[in-house]
């Protein structure tokens, strides 16, 4: 009887990964083609390689830079369907390689990102709501500044407060990890500020949800209900939008890796826009396209895990 549903769910889920994958190679492609500028120049080094026009031809002709657009769209996705990235442009190296000695780092920092903010949010979601009203006050004022704070502006405060003035961390990412401080808490404490305001409000419902009044008539201490109950339907909503912050934490991280200098997907991707390097582009864009995909796959299996009643809609 339940055989059904599961197939279908997992068919259903499979489409939507393979649309959400064709629309970011194709909004990527015919995006790339907007900016000014010559691809095949690209190739070449770029306007200041001074490439003559035989050069330039050979290469369209090479890359079939030649061909209508609609030519180019269709033999694009025919590489991409077969797994095949390409080769970038201006780094003359297979994409898929580019590509596999950058991710680490922005996994490494999104991952983490990801761990400080679910603790910040956590903690202040839990905080304001016991400590009366100046806390949750307190607490409010925060999450929002901290949700509205662009990355750039926190960046560059973190740096002169704890770089510049106190000295304890690097102004540019180094291999320790020491370096990893600041560009973590850069990307962390705007997400913080917004999964703590989706936690506050579920706490605050979970406080006089039935299941905690049951809970309290049973005896158990406020303690008890609190971390047995409570934060387990606080939770929910941030376990629910942790697909959503990869994401987010990804394109944080072209501005982040840009700032500390730290090498990573999002740097690379920053240098093969302004270079025109459209299989780079496009390659770093499938990837994160996917990352996206499989962290709201998993979300939504730990969302089934935590809530009893996801398992059995």
């Amino acid at each position: 009887m339940r055989f059904w549903p599961v197939v279908r769910g997992v068919l259903v889920r499979l489409v939507g990964a393979v649309f959400v994958l064709w629309a970011a190679a194709t909004l990527t492609f015919f995006g790339l083609r907007l900016i000014p500028g010559d691809p095949a120049q690209a190739i070449l080094g770029g306007p200041g390689s001074q490439a003559s026009a035989e050069a330039l031809a050979q290469v369209r002709a090479e890359y079939g830079l030649d061909q209508p657009i609609g030519v180019q769209y269709v033999a694009q996705l025919g590489r991409l369907a077969t797994g095949d990235l390409g080769t970038s442009y201006s780094l003359k190296s297979p994409v898929a390689d580019i590509i596999g000695s950058q991710i680490g780092g922005t996994l490494l920092l999104a991952a983490l990102a990801l761990l400080v903010a679910w603790v910040i949010a956590l903690g202040l979601a839990v905080w304001s709501t016991r400590g009366g009203r100046v806390a949750a006050a307190v607490g409010s004022t925060l999450e929002i500044v901290a949700a509205a704070v662009p990355h750039f502006w926190l960046a560059t405060v973190l740096v002169l407060i704890f770089s510049t003035a106190l000295r304890w961390f690097p102004a540019v990412s180094t291999a320790g990890p020491e370096g990893l401080v600041l560009p973590v808490l850069t990307l962390a404490l705007p997400l913080a500020g917004f999964l703590g305001q989706v936690m506050r409000e579920s706490v605050l419902n979970a406080l006089e949800a039935p299941f905690t009044l049951s809970a309290r008539a049973r005896g158990e201490s406020e303690t008890g209900v609190r971390w047995r109950h409570v934060l387990r339907h606080g939770a929910l909503p941030g376990v629910a939008l942790s697909g959503w912050a990869f994401g987010w934490l990804i394109s944080g991280a072209v501005v982040v890796e840009t700032v500390f200098a730290r090498p990573g997907l999002g740097r690379t991707l920053l240098n093969a826009v302004q270079l025109r390097d459209v299989p780079l582009v496009v390659g770093v864009v499938l990837v994160v396209a996917l990352g996206y995909v499989l962290m709201t796959l998993a979300t939504d299996a730990a969302t089934r895990l935590v809530d009893p009643r996801a398992r059995f809609s």
